[in-house]
C-alpha cells in the first residue's frame, strides 16, 4: 500500500486548487488528513507563471478583483463550500498584519492594491502560496513538496507510479496532471536561429515564459530585433524601461492620458514584428466604466440552438453573425462619439449582411470620415493583407496610437473599446460551443483554434492600460519601431546577423540580438513536456479529435459534477480505454475543458475550480475505499 493518497504533477493554481478542494472534503467528512505530494520543476504554489522571484515589472492582465482560488456558489461542483479570501481580501489582511514572511515588497504591493489594480505576477504567486500554506496549516492535508521533473507514469498493482527525471519513483492510487502552460519543443525555425547564433556569436533569446528568460543588458543605441507583440512583449518592455531609466511624464493637457518618454541614452532601437504587426489591444484604465454589450443577433437563444448540434461550421454560420455584432457596436459607438462620421441609416443593411465581406461593405458605406474607417478584416490583417508604403504604414501606426489612447481612456464611448468588449462577451459563448462539441472537426481546427482564438486573445485579453501607454510613448519617441505584419526572421549567412522583414511594409532590419517575446505555447503534439510526450509515445494518451480531425490537446473524459459520479477529466488512451486513476486538468486537455486556462474570478463559474473539485472527489473516493477495505 502506498504512503500517498494522491500525486499532483504541477504546483500552480490548478495544483493548489486541488489541494484546497481535497482539504475541504476532508474537513467536511472527518477522518485522517489526505496525504498528497505536489511536484513542480520550478515552484510549488505559484507555479511557473506566478513565480515569486520574477521581476516586479511583470503584471497580470486581469484586475485584482478578478482573482481567487476559492470557489463560490457560482461554480458548479458537488464538494462542500470552503470560503476563503480572494486576492483583494488577502492583500487587506497582509496590510493589516504589517508584514509578510516573503519580504517587505509583499506588504508594499498589498498596501496599494485595490480591485482595479493590475497586480504583479509575483504578488499573485505569493497569494497562491499563502492559500496553500493555510490549507496545510489547517491540518486536513499533509503535503510533500517535490521540486523535480516528471518523465513518465507506470502501473504497479492498484497504484500509479510517477517517475522523476532523477530516477525517484512515487506511487499513489490517484495522479492529477495539472501542469498548466506547457511549452513547445524547438521547431526547425527556432533551431536554425539558435544554431546561427552559435556560429556567428549572436545573442538569441528563445520563445518561452518571460520569468525564465533574460532580456536585459541590451546594447545602447544599437538595433535589436524583437518578435512578438502579445502579453509577453508588454511585460518585457516594462522590465527594459525600468532598466534604461528614462523619464516618463504625462503630456500636459492631453485628454487621453498620453505619456512622453525622455530617453536616458541607454536605450537600444527595438524593431518589433509579428504576424499581425500590431500589439494586443489594451485593457481600459482600471475602474473605468466599460460600454455594456447586449447581443442583437448572437443572443443566448441563438447560441443555444447551435449548442444542440455537432456539425456547426464556425466560418460559415457563426463568424458572419459575430461580425455583424462587432460592426453594430462599432457603428453605434461612433454615432454617439462622432455623429458627423456616419452617413445614412445602416442597420437594415447590416441585418441582412450574410458574410464578412458584406459586413465590411456596410461599414465602408456607413463611415464617411477616413479617420474612422474600419473593417472586420483588420482584426487579423491590419492592411487587409495588401502591401502598403512606408508612409501609409506610419499613418496606420499613428492611428493605432490614437485609437488605443481613446479606447483605454474612454471605454464607455470609444468604438474600438466597444468592439473589444463585444469580443470579450462573445468569445465566452464560443467557448461554450466548443465544450459542448457543437463544431465539426474541420471547423474547430481550421477556424476556431486556427484563427478566431488568436484574434479573440488580441482584442479581449490585452495588457493593462498603464503598460500600453508606456509602449505607445516608446513608439512615439522612436525607441520602438513596428516593422509590419507577416514578419519573417532568418539568419543572414553573408552578414552573420539576424534579419527581419515584412513583406507588407517592405521594411527590413538586421541586428546581432534577437529577442523572442512570443509565447512558446505547447500545443500538445509539439510539447517539450517529457511526461506528456511519453504518454503519447506509448499510447497511454491520445490527441483529442473531432470528426477525426486532431485538435491540439490531450483527450480526457468530460466533467462529472454529480457526487456519485466517480470519474471526470480522466485520461483516455490510444485504444479508447479510460484510466480512472489519472486525471488531466486544464491546458493540456483544453479542447475538452474550454475555459479552464482562465483564472478563477469571484462570482463567475470557474472551469478551473470545478475541475479541481472533480479531481478531489476522485482522490477522496479512493481514500474511503481503501479505509473500508
Amino acid at each position: 500500500m502506498s504512503t500517498l493518497d494522491a500525486i499532483l504533477v504541477g504546483g500552480g493554481p490548478r495544483g493548489v486548487a486541488t489541494v484546497l478542494r481535497t482539504a475541504a472534503r476532508v474537513a467536511a467528512d472527518g477522518g485522517e488528513p489526505a496525504r498528497l505530494a505536489v511536484i513542480d520543476s520550478l515552484a510549488v504554489g505559484p507555479g511557473a507563471t506566478w513565480l515569486i522571484d520574477q521581476p516586479a515589472e511583470y503584471l497580470n492582465n486581469t484586475q485584482a478583483d478578478a482573482t481567487t482560488i476559492h470557489p463560490d456558489a457560482s461554480t458548479p461542483m458537488s464538494g462542500p463550500a470552503a470560503p476563503g479570501p480572494d486576492l483583494v481580501d488577502w492583500a487587506r489582511s497582509v496590510t493589516d498584519s504589517g508584514g509578510h514572511p516573503l519580504g517587505d515588497w509583499v506588504l508594499e504591493e498589498a498596501r496599494t492594491l485595490v480591485g482595479a489594480t493590475f497586480p504583479t505576477r509575483r504578488l499573485q504567486g505569493a497569494y497562491f502560496r499563502d492559500q496553500l500554506d493555510a490549507a496545510i496549516a489547517a491540518g486536513y492535508v499533509e503535503v510533500t513538496e517535490i521540486h523535480a521533473l516528471v518523465v513518465d507514469l507506470e502501473r504497479s498493482g492498484e497504484d500509479t507510479v510517477v517517475v522523476l527525471a532523477d530516477g525517484r519513483r512515487l506511487a499513489a492510487p490517484t495522479v492529477v496532471l495539472a501542469q498548466g502552460m506547457v511549452q513547445a519543443r524547438r521547431d526547425p525555425e527556432v533551431t536554425a536561429l539558435a544554431e546561427a547564433a552559435g556560429r556567428f556569436g549572436l545573442r538569441y533569446v528563445e520563445p518561452g515564459m518571460p520569468a525564465e528568460r533574460d532580456y536585459t543588458a541590451l546594447p545602447a543605441g544599437q538595433t535589436v530585433l524583437v518578435r512578438g507583440l502579445g502579453a509577453n512583449f508588454f511585460d518585457v518592455i516594462g522590465q527594459l524601461a525600468a532598466e534604461w531609466g528614462g523619464a516618463v511624464e504625462p503630456v500636459p493637457g492631453d485628454p487621453a492620458g498620453r505619456l512622453r518618454y525622455l530617453p536616458s541614452g541607454r536605450e537600444p532601437h527595438l524593431v518589433v514584428g509579428s504576424r499581425r504587426g500590431v500589439p494586443y489591444r489594451s485593457k481600459p484604465d482600471g475602474g473605468r466604466t466599460v460600454r455594456p454589450f447586449t447581443a442583437r443577433w448572437a443572443t443566448p437563444e441563438w447560441f443555444q440552438t447551435l449548442a444542440e448540434r455537432s456539425d456547426v461550421c464556425f466560418a460559415a454560420e457563426v463568424w458572419p453573425i459575430l461580425s455583424r455584432e462587432f460592426a453594430r457596436v462599432y457603428l453605434e459607438a461612433l454615432t454617439e462619439l462622432v455623429p458627423a462620421a456616419i452617413d445614412g441609416d445602416w442597420m437594415d443593411a447590416l441585418a441582412s449582411a450574410g458574410t464578412q465581406d458584406e459586413v465590411d461593405a456596410v461599414l465602408e458605406a456607413a463611415i464617411g470620415k477616413a479617420r474612422w474607417t474600419w473593417t472586420l478584416d483588420e482584426l487579423h490583417r491590419p492592411t487587409g493583407g495588401e502591401p502598403v508604403s512606408g508612409a501609409a504604414w506610419d499613418a496606420l501606426v499613428d492611428r493605432l496610437i490614437e485609437d488605443e489612447l481613446g479606447s483605454l481612456s474612454d471605454p464607455d464611448r470609444h468604438p474600438r473599446a466597444a468592439v473589444n468588449g463585444a469580443m470579450g462577451a462573445l468569445r465566452k459563448q464560443v467557448g461554450r460551443l466548443i465544450r459542448l462539441g457543437a463544431f465539426h472537426g474541420r471547423s474547430l481546427a481550421r477556424d476556431v483554434l486556427g484563427w478566431f482564438d488568436g484574434d479573440s486573445l488580441a482584442l479581449a485579453s490585452g495588457p493593462p492600460a498603464d503598460r500600453v501607454r508606456l509602449v505607445l510613448a516608446l513608439i512615439e519617441s522612436g525607441v520602438i519601431e513596428l516593422l509590419g505584419p507577416q514578419t519573417v526572421i532568418e539568419a543572414d549567412e553573408q552578414l552573420g546577423r539576424f534579419r527581419a522583414a515584412s513583406p507588407i511594409t517592405g521594411r527590413v532590419a538586421t541586428a546581432t540580438v534577437l529577442l523572442e517575446t512570443r509565447m512558446s505555447k505547447g500545443r500538445i503534439p509539439e510539447t517539450d513536456d517529457p511526461l506528456l510526450r511519453a504518454l503519447l509515445a506509448t499510447g497511454r494518451a491520445r490527441i483529442h479529435t473531432v470528426d477525426e480531425v486532431p485538435t491540439q490537446s490531450l483527450e480526457a473524459t468530460g466533467a462529472e459534477i454529480a457526487e456519485d459520479a466517480l470519474r471526470g477529466h480522466n485520461l483516455i488512451a490510444a485504444d479508447g480505454t479510460v484510466d480512472p486513476a489519472v486525471i488531466v486538468l486544464g491546458i493540456p486537455a483544453l479542447s475538452t475543458q474550454p475555459g479552464s486556462a482562465i483564472g478563477a474570478t469571484p462570482g463567475v463559474p470557474s472551469p478551473l475550480l470545478a475541475g479541481a473539485d472533480v479531481a478531489a472527489k476522485q482522490i477522496m473516493a479512493r481514500v474511503r475505499a481503501a479505509v473500508s477495505a
